[in-house]
């Protein structure tokens, strides 16, 4: 049988191959990288302290620790920000430049970074080289497929330092720890308001433009939001996920099960700042309001 056009184009761009996972290399030299990630060779050792590295790159960045030399000693001309190594520092310019050297010949579209137009390329061939052993879904990238087999694990390796929690991800730390510093750096462009995730602020910008791009396939209303939606599903299927654990009750948003969950506490969470008198619900304080006004 043949092979795809797209495998064979692949494997002409990548002869090298890992006989241990059978990763592909466009060059021998990164193979031989490669391997000694299964091998654990370290064949470049430090004259002063004896440490070895698998990388010549790393060895060099060591060298420094010894010779007090600047660990950033590349620096760009243009913003003044520097790097270890002279090839980032290329790669930082075009930034700058705006150059893409690196185009994709399906579709015209060029990045300035040779990794990024080899991750492109899978979307015109469907390639998704990177397997989970586990459950056998497929990956372009192998980040995603890292990220994936945390789902497998349960490993949150990423540890807020304020609190202790922990996340599977650093962009959900990185999300996090906007809660603690208050930090939004998305604002609104038409009302200035701002957020602290750019998800927020594209469901935000509707309220400006009227968009509501999730629509019902039973009534045809729409809605701003996802999440909206699919509370208002259960108005067609009767669905009642969230059961109170006291008394069995169930009930198809979450938020009526807390306020429910209050008749059992007793709590009383909004407290009238004039009289002190407190309700179980926002809207039964705002009632309460108009005997003051």
């Amino acid at each position: 049988t043949e092979l795809p056009q797209h495998h064979i184009r692949e494997k002409e761009m990548r002869p090298f191959s890992c006989k241990v996972c059978g990763k592909s290399f466009s060059h021998n030299c990164f193979l031989i990288h490669h391997m000694r990630t299964h091998t654990g060779e370290k064949p470049f050792s430090c004259e002063t302290c004896g440490k070895c590295f698998s990388e010549k790159s790393n060895l060099t960045k060591h060298m420094r620790t010894h010779t007090g030399e600047k660990p950033f000693p590349f620096a760009c001309k243009t913003c003044g920000r520097r790097f270890s190594q002279s090839g980032v520092l290329t790669y930082h310019m075009r930034t700058h430049t705006g150059e893409k050297p690196y185009c994709c010949e399906t579709c015209g579209r060029c990045f300035s970074r040779k990794a990024d137009l080899t991750l492109h390329m899978r979307t015109h061939t469907v390639e998704k080289p990177f397997q989970c052993k586990t459950c056998g879904k497929c990956f372009s990238q192998s980040n995603h497929l890292a990220k994936h087999m945390r789902t497998h694990t349960g490993e949150k390796s990423f540890r807020c330092k304020t609190c202790g929690k922990h996340f599977s991800q650093s962009n959900h730390l990185t999300k996090h720890m906007r809660t603690h510093t208050g930090e939004k750096p998305f604002p609104c462009e038409t009302c200035g308001k701002r957020f602290s995730r750019s998800d927020h602020l594209a469901v935000h910008m509707r309220t400006h433009t009227g968009e509501k791009p999730f629509p019902c396939e039973t009534c045809g209303k729409c809605f701003s939001q996802g999440g909206v939606l699919t509370s208002h599903m259960r108005t067609h299927t009767g669905e009642k996920p969230y059961s109170c654990k006291k008394c069995g009750k169930c009930f198809s948003q979450n938020s009526s099960l807390v306020q429910h969950i209050r008749t059992h506490t007793g709590e009383k969470p909004f407290p009238c700042l004039i009289c002190g008198r407190r309700y179980r619900q926002s809207s039964a304080l705002g009632l309460h309001m108009r005997i003051h006004t």
